[in-house]
């Protein structure tokens, strides 16, 4: 019963596809009700749709994570229509550029670290001052293992690394308000996010060399450990990040 999250209300960014997608499905058939966003409204609606079949309510919104008009019209949309956010899952990134360290502009940099990042981290101001008003709450941020060691995405992977130092400081600060922060880090996945990776053979051939588990992750496979983060059954853990990984990390 403590992975149960009946009662619980769940809001998930960049839900429309990939790891926010399964974890929106896995959520509902946890017992959450959710609000959902990301910036296309067709998309959502697609997935609010498969969750009001599993029987949960779902709230779709159009919103871009890295812009704070729309995070304090997102926070207001689900409160108006919830009275509560019990749970915040920041999956939304981007990263539009492979360029090299020694090559990325100003304007790339701009645009990962706005939404990577500073958008991430006042979604999550914004949810825990509700949270801290209501006695409490969990946040689960979307790292990766390129945040803990560098990786082909050089300013990617410096955004991953601020949002883990971002969820260590919300666990230290917040954690006198029973709000709960944890980041999960998920190695090569098979979501459109990634494709030009693993669908790229060379690429793939080298990650998976480093895998011991010697195989990409499907997105349904952060499902269950963003549960966990999100459940009672993880009542006592805060500040921290879990890789999955396939052991990459090891």
């Amino acid at each position: 019963m403590e992975l149960s999250l009946k009662n619980k209300v769940v809001l998930i960014t960049g839900a429309s596809r990939g790891i926010g997608q399964a974890a929106a499905l896995e959520l509902a058939r946890a017992g959450a009700d959710m609000a959902i966003a990301s910036r296309k409204l067709p998309d959502l609606e697609k997935v609010a749709e498969e969750i009001k079949k599993i029987g949960r309510k779902c709230l779709p919104i159009s919103a871009h994570a890295g812009k704070t008009e729309d995070i304090n019209n997102l926070v207001k949309s689900v409160l108006d229509e919830f009275g509560k956010i019990d749970v915040l899952v920041n999956n939304a990134a981007t990263n539009p550029t492979m360029a090299s360290a020694m090559d990325i502009d100003e304007r790339a940099w701009d645009s990962i670290m706005n939404l990577n990042l500073k958008g991430l981290f006042f979604l999550s101001q914004a949810v825990a001052r509700g949270m801290k008003e209501q006695g409490g709450g969990a946040i689960i941020n979307v790292a990766s293992i390129a945040g803990i060691t560098p990786d082909l995405l050089p300013i990617y992977s410096i955004s991953k690394a601020g949002v883990i130092m971002a969820t260590k400081v919300m666990a230290q600060q917040w954690a006198q308000y029973n709000i709960r922060a944890n980041a999960i880090a998920p190695g090569l996945t098979k979501t459109r996010f990634s494709e030009a990776l693993w669908k790229n053979d060379d690429i793939l051939k080298i990650a998976m060399s480093r895998t011991p588990m010697a195989r990409p992750a499907d997105p349904e496979e952060m499902a269950g450990t963003i549960i966990y983060l999100a459940s009672d059954a993880s009542s006592y853990v805060t500040g921290q990040v879990i890789a999955i990984d396939g052991g990459v990390t090891i």
